[in-house]
C-alpha cells in the first residue's frame, strides 16, 4: 500500500469548493483545509506510488481553483 500527501494552493475564495471536489476523488482518504503556506492537505492511498501520481495529475490538478500542488510520498521504514 502506498500513501501520499498532497499540499494544495488554491485561488482565494475557492477553498470550500476545492475541498468539496477533492474529498470525493479516487484514492482520496482524507482532506483538510489549512491555514498557512498551503490551503489544503489531501491524503491518498493506492497500490502504488505511480497510481497516486496519476491521480494527482489527472484528477486533483484539474479541479477548478487549484493553482499548484506539492506531492509528498509516504515511506515504509519497517
Amino acid at each position: 500500500m502506498a500513501t501520499g500527501y498532497v499540499l494544495i494552493n488554491v485561488q482565494p475564495g475557492t477553498e470550500q469548493s476545492v475541498y468539496q471536489a477533492v474529498k470525493s476523488l479516487p484514492h482520496v482518504t482524507d482532506a483538510t483545509v489549512l491555514f498557512g503556506d498551503h490551503d489544503l492537505i489531501v491524503k491518498l492511498e493506492a497500490d502504488a506510488l505511480s497510481t497516486i501520481a496519476k491521480s494527482v495529475v489527472e484528477h486533483i490538478r484539474s479541479v477548478e481553483g487549484v493553482i499548484n500542488t506539492k506531492t509528498l510520498a509516504g515511506a515504509d521504514l519497517i
